[in-house]
C-alpha cells in the first residue's frame, strides 16, 4: 500500500487484489482514521473507499492547504476610501 503523491491530504492507494483480501479490515481503518483509500486495477484508479459522514462538513477549514496568503492582509493599502474622506455617493443627500 502506498500514499498517493498527487494529493496533499492523506490518501492511500491499494491494488484491487489486496483490497479483496483485506476489505473488512480496510473498511474499519477508513471509518476510524477518516483517510480514504483509492483502489487500483492495472495501476489505474477504479474506485475510492471513503468514510461515511452523516452531515455536511463545516465550511471552516474546507480550503486548508489550497489557499496561500502571499502578503500582509492586515496592513492597510495606500488607497483612501470614500468613507474616510466624508464623500457621499453621487445623488445622495
Amino acid at each position: 500500500m502506498a500514499t498517493h503523491d498527487d494529493n496533499p491530504t492523506d490518501v492511500r492507494t491499494i491494488k484491487a487484489s489486496e483490497f479483496k483480501t483485506k476489505c473488512l479490515k480496510l473498511m474499519d481503518e477508513v471509518a476510524d482514521s477518516g483517510v480514504e483509500i483509492v483502489i487500483t486495477k492495472n495501476d489505474r484508479p477504479v474506485s475510492r473507499l471513503v468514510p461515511y459522514r452523516d452531515e455536511e462538513p463545516s465550511m471552516f477549514g474546507r480550503d486548508r492547504g489550497k489557499i496561500r496568503i502571499l502578503d500582509d492582509i492586515i496592513e492597510p493599502i495606500d488607497v483612501q476610501w470614500d468613507a474616510e474622506t466624508g464623500k457621499t455617493w453621487e445623488g445622495e443627500d
